[in-house]
């Protein structure tokens, strides 16, 4: 469902190491107005505490999402309140990671331009119009386009 060739982008990623953390996840209006979003937990089990999306008027969204992540796994799709708009941050806190190593939690959002409710992206017959772009911020990895 989240690759290149869907209606989803990826916004960013991080690299959890096993510790209470947190970590930020800047999009900016530059990605575009999104409707909803989902996350992506590959690598490594991963306890989440919360998330919280701050948009481009300083107004925020804590969905509940506590929960353990398992191993290659994704959260459910989080429609976003309201019109569809620009999502200046997300951050997140995390616990630790059950199954040991690195996780790796991606952020992908569902961009407004390309929503095609309902149905979403099954309209278009596996045909999707995504780019699957990933800022790779994070944990000094550099800025690198995401692969999935």
């Amino acid at each position: 469902m989240f690759d290149k060739r869907s209606d989803w982008d990826k916004l960013g990623e991080r690299w959890v190491e096993g510790r209470v953390d947190r970590d930020t996840i800047k999009v900016g209006k530059k990605d575009g107005r999104f409707v909803a979003i989902a996350i992506v937990v590959e690598h490594s089990a991963l306890e989440m505490y919360d998330m919280v999306i701050t948009f481009g008027d300083g107004s925020t969204f804590a969905p509940p999402v506590r929960a353990i992540f398992g191993k290659d796994s994704r959260s459910r799709v989080i429609d976003l309140p309201g019109d569809a708009r620009y999502i200046k941050k997300v951050e997140f806190r995390y616990g630790n990671l059950p199954g040991g190593g690195k996780a790796q939690v991606e952020l992908w959002g569902l961009d407004a331009s390309r929503d095609r409710a309902p149905g979403r992206d099954k309209d278009d017959k596996g045909k999707g119009h995504g780019h699957g772009k990933g800022h790779g911020k994070g944990h000094g990895k550099g800025h690198g386009k995401g692969h999935h």
